[in-house]
């Protein structure tokens, strides 16, 4: 890790591995156990810092910004660009020359494409699929919680089809697809899924024409 430029403040748990050229700025914490970690390493009678568990793989060329917290079990590819404030929990699964801006939240389980830009304070949920190009803008708002505590439901979240753009301030229900190429209207409340190269607006969103010059995949 010799190329690799670590903050004294930094903090790295388990086996984490960062590639060259990148940047980890201060009070960043990489490999955060989960909770199931953290009882395996007290029933060992082991300290944290001295307990073997899978950290977090980091790809080239990334810069973390401060206080940022990226969990266990995560893979993240080349050329990740963060914000500050970001937590990333464990089983998430990251490609190349992703933005992930201030503040954002992205629960575990969730899978996101290359080339996608996520915008400060966006919430993604457990088990949630991003594919590639895809843009989320600022305090959007993925959820995966039909019955939020009243009912027995298996957490799905959205699933976002390659080139599709969310707008700023819109909230998308579980188990939502919206399909490749669409647009999403700021403010939008997506209840049904949105079909590819068509635009949803409103709330309730109601589906109509994309706008002939926007049928291009977004420039990431």
């Amino acid at each position: 890790m010799s190329s690799v430029h670590i903050y004294a403040s930094a903090r790295l748990y388990g086996k984490t591995r960062i590639g060259k050229n990148s940047v980890i700025m201060e009070n960043v914490i990489l490999g955060y156990p989960t909770a199931k970690i953290m009882a395996l390493a007290i029933k060992a009678k082991t300290d944290i810092e001295n307990f073997d568990y899978n950290g977090t793989i980091i790809g080239e060329s990334a810069i973390i910004r401060s206080n940022s917290v990226i969990y266990c079990d995560t893979k993240i590819g080349d050329n990740l660009k963060t914000g500050h404030n970001i937590v990333i929990r464990g089983s998430t699964i990251i490609g190349d020359n992703v933005l992930v801006g201030t503040n954002v939240v992205i629960d575990g389980n969730t899978i996101i494409g290359k080339n996608v830009s996520i915008q400060s304070n966006v919430y993604i949920p457990t088990n949630t699929e991003i594919e590639d190009n895809v843009f989320i803008g600022p305090n959007a708002v993925l959820t995966n919680d039909k019955y939020p505590i009243r009912k027995k439901y298996t957490l799905k979240g959205p699933i976002i089809r390659k080139g599709a753009s969310i707008g700023a301030n819109s909230t998308i229900l579980p188990d939502i697809e919206v399909g490749e190429g669409s647009m999403v209207a700021a403010g939008a409340l997506v209840t049904k899924d949105v079909p590819g190269w068509s635009l949803a607006i409103g709330q309730p969103a109601r589906i109509a024409k994309l706008p002939e010059e926007l049928n291009v995949l977004n420039r990431i």
